[in-house]
Order: C-alpha cells, then sequence, then structure tokens
C-alpha cells in the first residue's frame, strides 16, 4: 500500500479504521485545518445545513453521533484517483444492535493534501432512497444518429 496513490490509501484506511471501530486512528487520517465530513452532500437529516462537519471537532462529532451507532462495513469494487483525489463506488452497510440494516450504494470521494492527510471525505449518495440497488433509473443515452 505504500506505492498507492496517497488519496486511495487513505481512503482504504479511513475504511479499515471505521470497520474495525478506530475512532482515533480514523480521526489521526484528517488534515488538523479545515478538512470537513460530507455523509451525505447536502442537506439531510444527518446535516441540516449541508455544510458538512467541519474540522476536527466537528468529525469527532460525526463519529460518536453517526458512525458508533452500527457497525459499518463497505463494498467498493471498483475506485478511481486522478490528482489529489480518490473516488470510490459501491455502497455501505451499517448494522444496529436492533438488527436493522442500513444500506447505502453510490461515490465516496476521499481528497488529500501535501502530506496525505484527508481534506475531505464526500459521500454522494440519496438519503431518501437507501437501497440496495439504489440507482437511479434513467433512459440510455447514445448518440443522435
Amino acid at each position: 500500500m505504500a506505492d498507492e496513490h496517497p488519496a486511495r490509501r487513505a481512503g482504504f484506511l479511513s475504511q479499515k479504521y471505521v470497520a474495525n471501530g478506530q475512532r482515533e486512528e480514523w480521526l489521526a487520517l484528517f488534515a488538523d485545518e479545515g478538512a470537513v465530513v460530507q455523509d451525505p452532500v447536502g442537506v439531510s437529516p444527518l446535516d441540516p445545513t449541508g455544510k458538512g462537519q467541519i474540522g476536527k471537532q466537528g468529525i469527532a462529532a460525526f463519529w460518536d453521533n453517526v458512525i458508533s451507532k452500527g457497525r459499518v462495513s463497505f463494498d467498493y469494487p471498483k475506485s478511481y484517483a486522478a490528482g489529489d483525489e480518490c473516488a470510490f463506488i459501491g455502497k455501505v452497510i451499517n448494522e444496529f444492535p436492533n438488527g436493522q440494516r442500513f444500506e447505502a450504494e453510490g461515490v465516496f470521494v476521499y481528497r488529500v493534501n501535501e502530506e496525505g492527510k484527508l481534506l475531505s471525505l464526500r459521500a454522494f449518495w440519496e438519503f431518501a432512497r437507501p437501497t440496495t440497488d439504489g440507482v437511479a433509473p434513467h433512459p440510455p443515452v447514445s448518440r443522435a444518429g
């Protein structure tokens, strides 16, 4: 993993630490200044302002109020790295102590600084439609002839 793209490496470590319940290790992945978590991006019950969880204190609160409430796992079969970012495509699964299970398919983008610290984690998924087949239906696009 040492030769891995820095944003992909940070993404893999983030997923590992979340899945293993390693709060302090996860928080240490983030830059000390200007880091933000938007999960999901935009206004949602998890983020009424839509601005994200800003700074280490906000990100720590996100762990305490959201991540720690269940057992989180990741199924990201594909990732694409470019510039200082890496996008993972797949789903996040959160299993709660009461037996409920929440799955969200989407695109999860990690951006790092020059030191490889996370500047942002942005999760694009539809809060209103968590599902195992949650891709929004759309018509096929083809070249007009």
